[in-house]
């Protein structure tokens, strides 16, 4: 891998350096004279909008593909990393969004996988439980060793990646989105751990979309854009030019709200509860009308909105679309009254992740579109063209596997797929969660584009900013009730946190539900 006369170069403390990188795919640059180094003791943070390549970047680092171009250089002698064995070796370990655990195996078996500790030719499980303990409590997680994984939480699941990463003496940590689903406490925990790894020297790869997190965590920062590395600037860099730097021109204007006059009451939500979830719920969304739904995780957000689309039951209350009463718990009967719902999880709720652009986009029109059992493929095929081109999906054609498209770009699939069904009431739960800036900027021109159009749209999301930056009025919820509402003029952090950490009225207590150990982002 390394050539034994070559001389090191870079400094004493460097762990790693690219320089040069290129990398192509079938008609697309993806990384174009990369250049990018790593330190001892460092977060080094990686900045970029989706399809910037990031990916293609740290996938090289980690053995998954290897460049066409350039070269990598670890501790100054250059290398080549052909597999996951030779990114092993030389102590670089990733991360992923997707974590790469085995469900129906214990902890320990997963931190392991692959390289058990053996005694006499059999595998050592007290050994490896023990082992496994040490770095369980390295990384301050209270899990037991043989716990199922299945079991875990998020937060957990991705203490048992990072232990898995030190049990491979790993120098060079690669995360990728690590905070994209956690929760505030959760976030404190993992920097908390993060902190401590580079006191220890090891160096740090950290991928973020969310701008609060670098000058809080990192020490430098590089900044991809269209493949190409435009400037590596310090941690303490502001926002607006990390901005400026990832999508070329400023954003003056981060959240673009157009705010229509309101018409007639589209949705209308009057004392839903269910036992242990939420109590007493009721608000009205209006056309052309966004109303945001806010409140700490836990305290029943999505629950609720899941109620009014259909897909989760509720013990009372009644649901009305223009003044049409819906039927409870059912999905189909919501579609037709003209809901939608963009949930919080979009890869493993509002995607087929296989299937291609055109085959998810017409998902909510499939009955529709079909006579005598056949499907008009035609027709479809010029729906979703329309809605691709309306919202910009960038792909290489609509026959694209959606799994492949960036996270912005797969959110404005899961929203195209209503738009071409006609919902009149789209419910956004966490809709930029894990895109970008300029993706961002994107969605919120088209929940323009659809309230000035006459539609609705409920917005749950745990960015405060969006929240307060987008909405006509802000909803509240506390311990599974409506706490409060505010107009966008009075709507402010402390205002609606204020409301958020209210407690409910102790003559209306809401009972505890039980959840599984170190439940994860779900049930805000």
């Amino acid at each position: 891998m390394t050539a034994p006369d070559e001389r090191p170069v870079g400094t004493p403390d460097e762990l790693l350096r690219v320089e040069g990188l290129r990398k192509t795919f079938p008609g697309v640059v993806a990384l174009d004279n990369v250049d990018f180094d790593l330190r001892r003791g460092e977060v080094h943070v990686l900045l970029g909008e989706n399809g910037a390549g990031k990916s293609t970047l740290i996938k090289m680092l980690s053995g998954a593909c290897r460049p066409d171009r350039g070269r990598i250089l670890a501790d100054g002698r250059e290398v080549r990393i052909d597999g996951a064995q030779d990114a092993e070796r030389l102590g670089i370990a990733t991360i992923y969004q997707e974590f790469n655990l085995v469900p129906d195996l214990t902890v320990a078996e997963n931190i392991f996988l692959g390289r058990q500790p053996r005694r006499f030719g059999l595998v050592d499980h007290r050994r490896m439980r023990e082992d496994a303990q040490k770095l369980l409590r390295r990384v301050g997680v209270h899990v037991r060793p043989d716990a199922r994984v299945r079991d875990l939480g998020i937060a957990r699941l991705q203490m048992v990646e990072i232990a898995k990463a030190l049990s491979l003496n790993a120098r060079v940590l690669i995360m990728d989105e690590p905070t994209a689903v956690l929760t505030s406490e959760e976030v404190d925990k993992l920097f908390a751990i993060v902190r401590h790894l580079r006191e220890e020297g090891v160096g740090i790869v950290f991928i973020t979309h969310h701008l609060d997190e670098i000058a809080a965590l990192g020490d430098r920062v590089t900044v991809l854009r269209d493949g190409r590395s435009v400037d590596q600037v310090p941690a303490s860099t502001p926002e607006d030019e990390l901005v400026r730097l990832m999508v070329g021109r400023s954003i003056e204007q981060q959240y673009p709200r157009e705010r229509p006059a309101a018409g007639a009451t589209l949705l209308s939500v009057r004392g839903l509860t269910r036992d242990g979830a939420f109590h007493d719920v009721s608000f009205d969304v209006r056309a052309g009308e966004v109303v945001g739904l806010a409140g700490l995780v836990g305290s029943g957000r999505t629950e609720v909105a899941r109620a009014v689309f259909g897909a989760d039951p509720y013990d009372a209350g009644a649901v009305d679309v223009r003044g049409e009463r819906l039927a409870r718990h059912d999905v189909p009967a919501a579609m037709r009254a003209g809901i939608g719902l963009v949930p919080e999880d979009r890869k493993g709720q509002g995607l087929v992740l296989d299937a291609s652009v055109q085959e998810n986009l017409g998902l909510v029109t499939l009955r529709s579109a079909s006579r005598s059992g056949l499907v008009d493929l035609k027709g479809q095929r010029a729906a979703a063209a329309r809605i691709a081109e309306q919202l910009d999906v960038r792909m290489s054609g609509l026959g694209q596997h959606v799994r492949t498209l960036s996270g912005g770009n797969q959110q404005k699939v899961v929203i195209g797929k209503w738009l071409l069904a006609d919902t009149k009431v789209l419910i956004l739960d966490e809709p930029t969660r894990g895109i970008d800036v300029g993706a961002k900027v994107e969605i919120y021109q088209l929940v323009n584009e659809l309230t000035a159009s006459g539609h609705a749209v409920l917005m749950i999301s745990s960015d405060l900013p969006e929240v307060l930056g987008m909405s006509d009025r802000v909803l509240v919820m506390a311990q599974g009730r409506i706490a409060g509402e505010l107009p966008a003029g009075e709507a402010t952090q402390d205002a609606v946190m204020a409301l958020a950490v209210s407690a409910a009225p102790a003559e209306h207590p809401i009972p505890t539900a039980p959840t599984k150990e170190e439940e994860g982002p779900r049930g805000h």
